[in-house]
């Protein structure tokens, strides 16, 4: 977590509690439902990046050579709306894969539609046909899980065919 993002949550933190002091038990059950929703939020982020990272990460011991790069504060577009977070970007050789994920930050971004949490995005450079959106919800007892419209859910199946389609090895 980056200090300003520990900033953020201190601050949240404290509304709360003198929300809840003030007798403002609308205001404080609002702070409480952001907060909760900004830690899953980071979770389905940090998990998905971090799943790429070591299916990669994987490949390369198996003797692949992708490269890995990480970008934080990433901005990118879905819909009319503005996500911010990061993006990862793995290469080999001509190829290049892009997984970026985040969720709007302020009122001008927009909004996560369907009532997600955040978004992300896997896209294969020059091949916009094996590139998918997702969609990170909550499931029914209340975790994080990623959606896209080509699957219900994400699975690391799933995040797996994306390493060899980066590899050219998915036929």
């Amino acid at each position: 977590m980056s200090e300003l993002d520990e900033a953020w949550a201190a601050a949240l933190s404290e509304a709360e509690r003198r929300a809840k002091l003030a007798g403002r038990s609308d205001i404080a059950e609002y702070l409480s439902l952001k907060n909760s929703n900004d830690l899953l939020r980071k979770a389905g982020v940090e998990w998905l990046l971090a799943e790429f990272t070591s299916l990669a990460a994987d490949a390369n011991r198996a003797g692949a050579s992708i490269q890995i790069s990480k970008q934080e504060g990433h901005r990118f577009k879905i819909g009319a709306s503005t996500m911010v977070g990061h993006l990862l970007t793995f290469t080999n050789g001509v190829r290049t894969l892009y997984v970026e994920a985040g969720w709007p930050r302020v009122p001008r971004d927009g909004v996560v539609r369907g009532g997600g949490l955040a978004c992300a995005n896997i896209r294969h450079l020059g091949i916009r046909q094996a590139s998918e959106e997702l969609l990170l919800t909550k499931s029914h007892n209340g975790t994080p899980v990623w959606k896209s419209l080509k699957h219900p859910s994400l699975h690391e199946s799933h995040m797996r065919r994306h390493i060899a389609i980066l590899l050219d090895q998915h036929r």
